[in-house]
C-alpha cells in the first residue's frame, strides 16, 4: 500500500468497474482541463513540464485515466497528454477525450455534433495524443447550436466504437431525456456530470438513472474548481482565469461556499485528510458514481488528490455534512 507523504490519509488504490460493460478504473482521475493552459475558458498560464510532471506522478501512484477534451487548450491539452504518456506500455494508460465542442475564428467554442465534425475532431484527437484509439469518447456538451438530432451524433460515436477508434462510448452534461435517446439506440457505457458537495441537482434524476441502465459515472469538479480544496485563495487566480467570472467566485456567494468549507475542516481533520480530499471522497460515497475527475497542476497536488482513494466516510460524517449543507443552503444546490 503507497504512501505519498503529506497528510496521515494513505494512498489505498481502489478501482470500480465502469458500468455494466466498461473497463475497471481507479477511483480518482486525473483532469486535465488545466494542461490546456491560457484560453477563452482556461485556467490561466500553465507550464507543459509541470502538467508532464504531475500525470507522470499520478500514474507512478497507481491512477490508470485520464481524462481530457479536444477543446481544453484548443487541443493543447491532449498535446501535452500525448506526450506525457509517450513511451509508457498503451493497455497501462485509459485515454478519455471528448468531441463537439470546435473553436470559432476567435477561439470562441460552439457546439457542432454533426457526423462529419465528430470523425473530423476524432482524428485530429487521435493525431495530438498520439494513438490508435482512445479507450472512451465522449460528447462533451449537448448541441444546441447546429440542430444536429442526437440519434445522428450518437450514431456516429457507436460507428467509431465498431471502428476500433473508441473502445466505450459516453456522454458528458446530458440530462436524463437525451440519456434515454441515445440508450435506445446504443448503450451508453458513461456519464461525465458536474458533482460536488457545491452542485448536487445530478442526485435528482441523472444519478439514479445510470444506476438503472448500467452506465457508469465519472464526475467532474468534485472540489468545485477547487472551491472546495480547503486552501482557495482568490487572489492566486491569474486574471484570464475564468473563475473570476463565474458566480460561485463573486460575492456574496463565495464568502458562502468558504464559510461552508471551514465547517467540513472538522470532519476532515478526524480522518487525517484535507477538505479537498473529503470533498472527492463524498462524492465517491455515492453508489452511482465510478470515479471523480481531479485536475493538478503539479505533482504535490497529484499526491494530495490520489489519497482521497483513502479516505472512507461514515455514516455520521455523510450525516453531519448533510447538516452542514443544509445549515448553509437550506437545500442541495442547483
Amino acid at each position: 500500500m503507497a504512501q505519498a507523504g503529506g497528510t496521515g490519509t494513505e494512498t489505498r488504490i481502489e478501482k470500480r468497474k465502469l458500468g455494466k460493460g466498461g473497463p475497471e478504473i481507479t477511483t480518482v482521475g486525473f483532469g486535465a482541463w488545466a494542461a490546456g493552459g491560457p484560453w477563452l475558458v482556461g485556467w490561466g498560464p500553465q507550464n507543459d513540464d509541470d502538467s508532464i510532471a504531475a500525470i507522470r506522478r499520478y500514474l507512478e501512484l497507481g491512477g490508470n485515466w485520464i481524462d481530457t477534451a479536444a477543446i481544453y487548450g484548443l487541443g493543447h491539452s491532449e498535446e501535452v497528454v500525448g506526450r506525457a504518456i509517450r513511451g509508457l506500455p498503451r493497455e497501462e494508460v485509459l485515454v478519455f477525450t471528448k468531441c463537439g465542442r470546435v473553436p470559432d475564428e476567435e477561439g470562441k467554442p460552439h457546439g457542432n455534433l454533426r457526423p462529419e465534425s465528430i470523425r473530423s475532431e476524432m482524428d485530429a484527437s487521435l493525431k495530438r495524443l498520439g494513438v490508435e484509439y482512445v479507450d472512451l469518447y465522449q460528447i462533451h456538451w449537448p448541441d444546441k447550436e447546429t440542430g444536429t438530432p442526437v440519434e445522428d451524433s450518437w450514431e456516429t460515436m457507436a460507428q467509431l466504437q465498431q471502428e476500433g477508434k473508441a473502445r466505450w462510448i459516453g456522454v458528458s452534461n446530458f440530462d436524463v431525456d437525451l440519456l434515454t435517446r441515445c440508450e435506445a439506440l446504443h448503450h451508453v457505457d458513461s456519464l461525465q456530470p458536474p458533482y460536488s458537495l457545491l452542485r448536487r441537482d445530478a442526485e435528482a434524476e441523472t444519478l439514479p438513472w445510470c444506476r438503472e441502465h448500467g452506465t457508469g459515472v465519472i464526475c467532474y469538479s468534485p472540489m468545485q474548481n477547487g472551491l472546495l480544496s480547503g486552501s482557495f485563495d482568490l487572489g492566486r487566480v491569474a486574471e484570464d482565469d475564468w473563475r473570476r467570472r463565474n458566480e460561485m467566485f463573486q460575492e456574496p456567494r463565495l464568502s458562502q461556499n468558504l464559510a461552508f468549507v471551514e465547517r467540513l475542516r472538522p470532519v476532515a481533520e478526524r480522518h487525517g485528510a484535507t477538505v479537498g480530499q473529503l470533498a472527492i471522497a463524498w462524492t465517491l460515497a455515492n453508489p452511482a458514481v465510478t470515479g471523480a475527475i481531479v485536475g493538478a497542476r503539479r505533482p504535490d497536488q497529484v499526491e494530495e488528490n490520489v489519497r482521497a482513494m483513502g479516505l472512507r466516510v461514515t455514516d455520521d460524517d455523510l450525516a453531519e455534512i448533510e447538516t452542514a449543507h443544509w445549515e448553509f443552503f437550506g437545500q442541495a444546490e442547483e
